[in-house]
């Protein structure tokens, strides 16, 4: 059985474009969250690449749907963790630390950060994938501040198998291909 790698994140922070660039099967992608509603799955390779519903508050999305979402996410990871090679987390590295610091103000744990801590939990291997770096005017100084929300400490660069800062809507993924080749290096089928 081939090993799967799964991209998950937060409603709107790139994962299917990201989730293209890596296969090159083209997917839906829209500014409106809660485009991709189930599992999407392609052999690339040896591996399955998996683009994930996204997760948290959807403007205008029925909670009930939301909930409904989350939970199949939670089963999804639980019940296949043993076929999951790697996890990549996406969020948009653009507004991380703002939508974190409004949840920290409200004495609450931001929704990526739980998520992060659920699948280290679980036992996966999780890659940051700090998308959308093009919009920010200085990346070292912003990675720094996000690992350090994660829980590792800054620099950030000493995180490079653990951190990937792309751009997936201008093609910029190197970093996180490199993180991957090397997963899979060492894990062949």
């Amino acid at each position: 059985m081939a090993k799967e790698i799964v991209l998950i994140g937060r409603a709107n922070v790139g994962k299917s474009t990201l989730f293209k660039e890596l296969t090159g099967k083209k997917v839906r992608v829209g500014k409106r969250p809660g485009i991709t509603r189930e599992a999407i799955k392609v052999k690339v390779g040896g591996v399955f690449y998996v683009d994930m519903p996204g997760f948290g508050y959807m403007k205008n999305y029925p909670k009930g749907k939301q909930e409904k979402t989350k939970r199949f996410i939670i089963d999804y990871f639980e019940q296949n963790r043993d076929e999951i090679l790697l996890t990549i987390q996406v969020i948009d590295a653009s507004s991380f630390l703002d939508i974190v610091g409004r949840w920290e103000d409200r004495g609450e744990v931001p929704i990526e950060i739980g998520l992060y801590d659920f699948l280290n939990d679980l036992g996966l291997d999780v890659i940051l994938a700090a998308n959308k770096m093009d919009r920010i005017a200085n990346p070292d100084d912003a990675l720094d501040m996000i690992v350090e929300k994660f829980g590792m400490l800054p620099p950030w660069r000493q995180w490079l198998d653990h951190v990937a800062p792309i751009s997936a809507k201008k093609s910029e993924i190197e970093s996180l291909k490199k993180i991957i080749g090397k997963k899979i290096a060492v894990n062949p089928r």
